[in-house]
């Protein structure tokens, strides 16, 4: 067993009850046979807090992907490397595996984005909310039932308006991409400018998911640094040292 159901052995926290345990019941089974499975029991709250979110991620991304009523093989793809990236091989085909499963059930969108309100911090759900438009976009666009899931998902886990327009427009480019992502309009000034690139860059700042563990944190920095590409595109732009 790799380090992914590691963590779902000794994580078993808030994620395997309501909504998200239901969804996760058989789906877990096959992680559980190698004899190592139950040597993991106490990992801590680090491996809890982990493991729930790659539960929490699982779940919510196949919501996003049965969304447009097909399951694109570059979706799987994207998924398994941002796995891959954050835990390995062995880990990433054991998410997928798991994924393959969820994508056969009923998904309780509301029921589980409330849950993951009630549970996990607001930093932790912007996180969330980056790999879903991730997904949708692993085939080269966002569609509207996609996009349409996806901000049915950020309203039910409380996600602001402007923080959600501020994800989407990292995928989701217009003429005033750059200035959504900070969370301004176009006639902002360029002190009000550099006010809320400190701003924004201290709410997508890894660090604030350093909780989750050092794998998910460096997936985070991307998030982080669309935040940086905007700036620097809005200051060349305007001619602002």
């Amino acid at each position: 067993m790799g380090k992914f159901g590691k963590w779902i052995a000794g994580g078993l926290g808030w994620a395997f009850f309501g909504p998200i345990g239901g969804i996760l019941g058989f789906a877990l089974g096959s992680l559980f046979d190698a004899p190592d499975a139950t040597k993991a029991g106490t990992k801590g709250y680090a491996a809890s807090t982990t493991g729930s979110f790659a539960m929490t991620l699982l779940v919510l991304v196949a919501a996003v992907m049965k969304a447009d009523g097909r399951v694109l093989k570059s979706e799987l793809n994207y998924v398994k490397q941002y796995f891959v990236k954050a835990f390995g091989e062995d880990s990433a085909s054991e998410a997928i595996r798991m994924l393959r499963d969820i994508l056969e059930q009923n998904i309780p969108t509301y029921e589980v984005s409330v849950q993951v309100k009630q549970h996990m911090d607001y930093s932790t759900r912007l996180q969330l909310l980056h790999m879903l438009f991730g997904v949708a976009k692993a085939d080269g666009q966002v569609n509207a039932s996609e996009l349409n899931t996806i901000a049915s998902i950020a309203g039910y886990m409380g996600i602001s308006s402007k923080d959600f327009e501020s994800i989407k427009s990292m995928f989701v480019e217009d003429v005033d991409s750059a200035y959504k992502i900070l969370e301004i309009d176009r006639n902002a000034n360029e002190e009000e400018i550099k006010k809320a690139y400190r701003k924004m860059a201290l709410k997508y700042h890894p660090d604030k998911v350093s909780h989750l563990g050092e794998d998910f944190q460096k997936q985070a920095k991307e998030k982080f640094q669309k935040v940086n590409d905007a700036y620097e595109k809005i200051k060349k732009e305007r001619g602002i040292n």
